[in-house]
């Protein structure tokens, strides 16, 4: 399962995506996560569907210090061997 993550709120500045690469890779969910230039967080998850549900559940929590308004989710195709934190764009 693929699945494609839009991340609003207080998410940046917040170690947002160090908490999504910390519990991705406990997880076994493989994908990217990064900053956009708009404030919010973007996120691609694929793995089992129990573990993509768990990501996004964490997503919609974030870590402590952050505040998240919206996820919205969607399909998407890709193979990712690994978590990786992109570059913001």
């Amino acid at each position: 399962m693929t699945r494609h993550l839009l991340i609003s709120g207080h998410v940046q500045g917040v170690g947002f995506r160090d908490f999504m690469l910390r519990r991705a890779r406990a997880l076994g969910v493989t994908g990217w996560v990064r900053n956009r230039m708009d404030g919010s967080v973007e996120a691609v998850v694929q793995g089992s569907a129990d573990a993509v549900d768990q990501i996004i559940a964490l997503a919609r929590q974030g870590p402590r210090s952050a505040h998240v308004t919206a996820v919205r989710v969607s399909n998407v195709d890709g193979q990712f061997t690994a978590f990786e934190m992109r570059a913001t764009e």
